[in-house]
């Protein structure tokens, strides 16, 4: 070969190589890139509760765990999977609900609600999903209230259906905390 057509030929490897390493670099920086949440960027190293309190779409949430006291818990070191209802899915339950719910008599109750969102450990999407297969078509979550979830796939959908056969998507999953990890769900979950 000419030294000409080898300069040529060595360039355009260096270029590709240079291509390849570039792109994944982008990849290997965005792969684990959390999403963001109700208008707000999630950080791996903070907790459950000082992500969430920063989601415009989880006010109505963070209210909740508030008037119930699991605030210092879900601060805790964990680790927790946290299915989290955004606001819509508070607005679709029965007019008033929300507002009973919080009064200091119905703690209980509430407690009970959403520590039906919780399950003891990290359960990311990709751990959910092996799950799922290796139960042929749905995995039982057991939840910290004490009652089980049951998690199936509706095409590239997670769907969680809980005790009294509601179910909700996920519709944002693998938002990463330094205690564990949010998947947002669209309906609230009910034992």
């Amino acid at each position: 070969m000419e030294p000409k057509t080898m300069k040529k030929m060595t360039l355009r490897a260096g270029l590709a190589a240079l291509a390849m390493v570039g792109a994944s670099s982008v990849l290997a920086s965005t792969a684990f890139a959390n999403p963001e949440v109700g208008g707000a960027a999630m950080y791996e190293t903070k907790n459950i509760v000082e992500n969430a309190v920063n989601s415009k779409d989880h006010t109505t949430l963070v209210a909740a765990v508030k008037a119930a006291g699991l605030v210092e818990t879900l601060s805790g070191p964990g680790p927790f999977t946290v299915f989290a209802p955004t606001n819509a899915a508070f607005a679709k339950l029965p007019a008033g609900t929300v507002d009973t719910l919080v009064k200091p008599e119905n703690k209980a109750l509430l407690t009970s609600i959403l520590t039906y969102h919780v399950v003891a450990g990290t359960f990311t999407s990709k751990t959910i999903l092996a799950a799922i297969k290796a139960g042929h078509g749905k995995a039982t979550l057991t939840t910290v209230q004490g009652e089980p979830l049951t998690a199936t796939l509706d095409m590239h959908t997670l769907v969680l259906t809980d005790a009294k056969g509601g179910k909700s998507m996920v519709t944002i999953k693998d938002v990463l905390q330094s205690n564990g990890v949010i998947h947002v769900i669209d309906t609230v979950l009910m034992p």
